[in-house]
């Protein structure tokens, strides 16, 4: 699917990184194929030499010889980006925007009017290759292939949905995006419960990551909904009803759906 399709990276952080990683490993297309630029040189050497991509020498010369584009520049930097490279985009080509907050139309109106537009949402767990992305476009230019290379690009770091209205971006945004920050943040709660308790910070920690790394690969594997698996963990009168009790006292479901809005709310504000 993506053989012979010359891949370029501008900007290559620690989500473009994140990404060629998962393409090299993944085998589905030749590391000779992946171009990538980037404004800091020492992260441009790094990331050709680690991966053994190919290192352009500006935008422009990246430009020129892809045909798919993913686009990874910091927010502040997209305006200036996109006009420097909207000349070189050519009929045809996809462009991949991994930037939050940036709609499709900020892309086509300045690109090729004649090229095509994917929108994606991943996650920062990407960079374990068990990310999030989610994945939107208008269908201007683009085809059900192009739309199927780019889930074949983005399952290479994890899951992927498509995503079919582009207001859902902000909901994606808040929910998988900052949805990490909200886990970290639970499992640095239980652990500390458990040093509270006696146990070893180091044994609380794990045993807090680890339930959380089991509990979501339950959900994931067996297909079942989240109330079920919790129900089959609950038995009546015993200790996870307690603490579900208690839970449902200090309003945590009610906690993390306002998270969710709320990170889903500052997204609409930062376009």
């Amino acid at each position: 699917m993506l053989d012979g399709k010359t891949i370029g990276f501008i900007g290559a952080g620690n989500m473009g990184g994140a990404i060629i990683r998962g393409l090299v490993q993944s085998g589905r297309v030749n590391k000779t194929d992946i171009i990538i630029s980037d404004a800091d040189k020492g992260r441009l050497r790094e990331i050709a030499e680690t991966y053994g991509v190919k290192a352009a020498e500006s935008n422009i010369g990246l430009i020129e010889k892809s045909d798919i584009v993913i686009i990874g520049v910091k927010p502040y930097n997209v305006d200036g980006m996109l006009d420097e490279i909207s000349a070189a985009s050519r009929a045809g080509q996809i462009f991949v925007s991994i930037i939050a907050g940036a709609p499709v139309e900020k892309f086509s109106s300045k690109l090729h009017s004649a090229s095509g537009i994917i929108r994606v949402m991943p996650n920062t767990p990407a960079s374990v290759m068990a990310g999030a992305s989610a994945i939107y476009s208008t269908g201007v230019n683009v085809s059900s292939e192009d739309m199927a290379r780019a889930v074949a690009i983005f399952e290479c770091i994890g899951k992927v949905v498509v995503i079919h209205n582009e207001a859902l971006m902000d909901a994606v945004t808040g929910l998988s995006g900052s949805g990490p920050a909200y886990i970290f943040l639970a499992i640095e709660a239980l652990a500390d419960a458990g040093v509270q308790l006696g146990i070893a910070r180091k044994e609380a920690s794990l045993l807090a990551a680890q339930t959380v790394y089991g509990a979501a690969k339950m959900l994931i594997e067996t297909g079942k909904s989240p109330g079920e698996l919790k129900d089959m963990v609950t038995t009546p009168g015993g200790t996870t009803a307690a603490g579900l009790r208690m839970l449902e006292k200090r309003n945590f479901r009610s906690a993390i759906m306002d998270a969710v809005d709320a990170a889903a709310r500052r997204s609409r504000e930062l376009r």
